[in-house]
């Protein structure tokens, strides 16, 4: 559920009490952790922590207009959720982020980088201090390039890379049974 707030403060003002003050802790962390190549405010609807582009000046890869993003604290519509972009995947990082999460007793709700929960007791708020604090701007930055140097190239006109377009051209169908 994307909201339509400018600022950090409207979004926050525009929560229900109890929503607010889980959000607020959990920002806290994310603050209190956050490396100072980041900047805090509104991306996609929800409060986003993001490279500016005054630090990484291509911007996020899906629309350069944006600074790359790094996390994200949002309320949804069934539960809340906190974004983070650094244990997406089966690197080293997200490894440590599961095995950490283990060791608190909380259950781990996640999606591919999405943290779910409904109430502050769901949250390892140390897990997430600490995730948030093993990766520096400078850090992110370079996982971020490597990551999309071994994307799949795509040609420029059409986004289908040829090794996909020659698999599809060779794939003949089989002709429909008629009965």
């Amino acid at each position: 559920m994307q909201s339509k707030a400018p600022t950090v403060e409207a979004y926050l003002a525009s929560l229900p009490e109890d929503r607010r003050t889980v959000i607020a802790a959990i920002r806290r962390v994310i603050l209190d952790n956050l490396d100072t190549g980041y900047e805090e405010g509104m991306q996609y609807g929800m409060i986003g922590y993001f490279v500016p582009h005054r630090v990484y000046p291509p911007g996020y890869h899906c629309d350069p207009s944006q600074p790359l993003p790094f996390a994200g604290l949002a309320s949804q519509k069934n539960y809340l959720s906190i974004y983070l972009m650094g244990v997406y995947g089966e690197g080293e990082h997200a490894a440590w982020f599961r095995e950490a999460w283990a060791k608190t007793g909380r259950k781990l709700d996640m999606g591919k980088c999405c943290v779910r929960f409904r109430k502050i007791g769901d949250v390892a708020l140390e897990v997430i201090g600490e995730a948030i604090r093993r990766m520096p701007a400078k850090k992110w930055i370079e996982i971020y390039e490597k990551s999309r140097k071994n994307a799949e190239p795509r040609q420029a006109a059409g986004g289908k890379s040829e090794a996909k377009k020659t698999a599809k051209r060779s794939v003949k169908k089989k002709p429909a049974r008629r009965s």
